[in-house]
């Protein structure tokens, strides 16, 4: 071809040849550079080098790491030495380093830093990493020396940290088809590799849906709006070359603001439809079609293991165990919650005659005249509650909970010491109070912006462990709040705020490990939101709200009589919040329960299965199918949203043990059972015998439903 061009060309081929030059060494330069697989080094034992990434590092680098790793695990397989723990799960354990540093990298690029280069490397790579992720699992040797641990360790039980190291690795083989004939495993690996693209292509259209649509209004159509929401939606406009109009951005923390306070009822129709439109406008980012092959090819996996459907495979090692046992527990709660939403209709369709509208109230109403329901009926207006709840103060309670029940401190790092890969991101140093240890980092990424997905998330850089030496924890929240304009705090609702110490429940979990060997780091799905859900209840403690809920312009504490009214609402609204939820659970397990050969469409069965739940027209599923990145994104949460609910019973029934404790929620000792047998094992003790240990028995659905005001069931 090059002898083609010298003669056709000519002179253009000098030119051609330098570009190519200049790009090769380009490369040379990007792989002699290239942070993306290195030792981290620096301070803390070593921080990821986030001033010095670059997306073009990212490929060769997770190609090359892939590559070591993979080294590493022939050598461990083709080790002549008889299979013990030290020869083979030791260094299994210890392997793949490089690429685990690879891969928070590649992390930050796909949920904080994503742009159309980006995902086009992630394109290419997705089906790649699938190959590299079943060489490991369908590596036979590698699994007969595992098996022949595992087999032996069920004759000659190993100490307690070995044994639940071992059962989990070779679970995971297991279910990974490691015991399938060699025709079933190249099936299973090619499904793997197509469903990575297919979760790769519907996070992809997702975040086009959300980037892509936006809705412009202007100073004629601000009515209802706090003042602090069009500053914000100004900013937001001027940001995308729209200076003098107003941004709703079509994500979650700038929709639902709109829809609780704009009085422009059409807009507020439009602003819903194109939030829950997003993956179903029928153009190139539509995901019905990639869902229905997802669900296919799920289907398909599980059958060559002799599942009957894709959540019997998926619950086995949950605290469910079973699809019937996440059913059973939705449709305790189902009825009441239906129940309650019949109620706050009704009170909301009186408010609307009162108020002499001609309307019945529709989906897009609900947030709005909740809102007026809730002033009318305590008083109590979210936009008040919001002028005490300042980003800032909020870092101070949840640092303040962090140092009663953990005995973590808190302290700014300067980000010339530790590099962050964008100018919002903040860092902490977490010590031990008592005796100055450094546990590890809080890196904390507070707002929006477009290539960031939506929603919250926490995630580690670093975990700790004591075969690798017990390094610092890097953890890691990330939020979704809406910038404020310049010089203007950061506002946020009540239901953020709870989502704030969510997410830091989970960085809490991350900082308290005490475990020995990293596959106990690991979690069980619908245990692990337990933590999290469970630290949203300081949020309303009295030491949280008398010293850090105070006016951001005045530092007044917020009034006796608010926190009254706030404590009086607790459970105001519990309809529309359980409803949402579990229509998407329930769901969630419909797609996962049926033969997919009886979905032909999915909004179809969608509207087929909502319909015979009964759920009411004027409240959606909290994620609409096409835009359900829980469970058609990735696997963890798929046929296991249920989990929030299941992590919820022990949430309030732990709650219950702070609340009778002699201290209440700061209960000492109660809160040193939480730390030693909630927190710090991690994945070393099984979920239900940790929480008996903490509780003293095993967890009931009473204390949930006393806690949303619904009726306890009769035994």
């Amino acid at each position: 071809m090059k002898k083609k061009l010298a003669k056709s060309l000519g002179m253009a081929t000098i030119i051609l040849f330098a570009a190519c030059k200049e790009d090769s060494q380009n490369k040379e330069d990007v792989m002699e550079n290239n942070v993306i697989l290195t030792e981290w080094t620096g301070p803390y034992q070593g921080v990821p080098a986030f001033n010095k990434m670059k997306v073009e590092m990212l490929k060769p680098a997770i190609l090359d790491g892939m590559q070591q790793h993979l080294e590493e695990i022939d050598s461990i397989a083709n080790n002549p030495e008889a299979p013990t723990f030290e020869n083979t799960i030791i260094p299994f354990e210890k392997s793949g380093a490089a690429l685990d540093r690879a891969f928070t990298y590649y992390g930050i690029f796909s949920s904080n830093l994503s742009s159309p280069e980006f995902r086009e490397i992630q394109k290419e790579l997705s089906p790649k990493i699938s190959e590299y992720s079943s060489k490991i699992s369908q590596n036979e040797l590698l699994f007969q020396r595992i098996k022949a641990v595992y087999e032996q360790s069920q004759k000659n039980p190993l100490d307690s940290a070995e044994q639940r190291t071992i059962d989990l690795i070779y679970k995971d083989f297991e279910m990974d088809g490691a015991n399938l004939s060699e025709e079933d495993k190249k099936r299973y690996a090619e499904i793997n590799k197509e469903l990575s693209e297919l979760y790769t292509k519907f996070s992809n259209n997702v975040l086009a849906d959300e980037e892509g649509y936006v809705t412009y209004i202007d100073s004629s159509q601000l009515s209802g709006l706090p003042e602090s929401y069009i500053k914000s939606a100004a900013s937001a406009a001027e940001e995308r070359d729209h200076k003098g109009e107003f941004a709703i951005t079509n994500t979650r923390s700038s929709m639902d603001p709109f829809l609780t306070y704009s009085d422009e009822r059409e807009l507020r129709e439009k602003v819903w439809r194109t939030y829950y439109s997003r993956g179903n406008n029928g153009d190139e980012h539509d995901n019905n079609q990639v869902i229905k092959k997802i669900l296919e090819l799920r289907d398909e996996r599980v059958a060559l293991l002799g599942y009957d459907n894709y959540a019997q495979w998926r619950l086995q090692d949950r605290m469910a165990k079973e699809p019937k046992q996440a059913m059973e527990l939705m449709e305790a709660v189902w009825p009441a919650a239906l129940g309650r939403v019949e109620e706050e209709i009704k009170d909301m369709q009186r408010l609307a005659d009162k108020e002499g509208k001609d309307i019945k109230i529709q989906a897009w109403d609900y947030r709005y005249y909740m809102e007026k329901v809730r002033k009318e009926k305590y008083d109590l207006d979210s936009e008040e509650v919001k002028q005490y709840l300042q980003l800032d103060n909020l870092k101070k309670a949840i640092f303040y909970v962090a140092g009663e029940l953990f005995n973590f401190d808190f302290t700014p790092v300067d980000t010339s010491l530790v590099p962050v890969f964008h100018p919002d991101v903040k860092v902490y140093e977490v010590n031990d109070k008592t005796n100055g240890e450094v546990i590890g980092l809080w890196y904390l990424d507070p707002y929006a912006r477009p290539g960031k997905r939506s929603g919250a998330w926490a995630t580690t850089y670093r975990s700790k462990d004591e075969l690798s030496g017990n390094k610092p924890v890097l953890a890691s929240n990330n939020s979704n709040f809406v910038k404020p304009a310049k010089g203007e705090p950061t506002l946020v609702s009540w239901d953020d705020a709870e989502t704030f110490f969510h997410e830091f429940g989970h960085a809490l979990h991350f900082l308290s490990a005490d475990i020995k060997y990293p596959k106990l780091n690991s979690g069980v799905r619908d245990y692990t939101e337990f933590q999290s859900q469970l630290l949203e209840r300081w949020l309303a403690t009295d030491a949280v709200i008398d010293q850090f809920l105070r006016h951001y312009e005045t530092g007044k504490p917020m009034p006796e009589a608010l926190v009254q009214k706030i404590k009086k609402a607790a459970t105001f609204n519990q309809g529309f919040a359980t409803t949402e939820f579990l229509a998407s659970a329930l769901m969630d397990m419909k797609y996962h329960t049926t033969d997919p050969s009886k979905i032909n469409d999915v909004q179809e069965f969608e509207k087929q299965q909502l319909d015979e739940l009964g759920l009411p027209e004027e409240i959606p599923m909290r994620h609409r199918s096409t835009q359900f990145s829980h469970i058609f994104s990735g696997e963890g949460y798929a046929a296991g949203y249920y989990g929030y609910l299941w992590a919820d019973v022990l949430t309030a029934d732990a709650a219950e043990a702070f609340a009778e404790a002699p201290d209440g929620f700061y209960d000492k000792e109660t809160a040193h059972k939480l730390v030693k047998y909630l927190f710090a094992p991690r994945n070393a003790m099984d979920p239900a015998e940790a929480y008996k240990k903490f509780r003293g028995r095993n967890a009931n659905i009473d204390a949930l439903m006393r806690d949303r005001g619904f009726p306890v069931p009769k035994k």
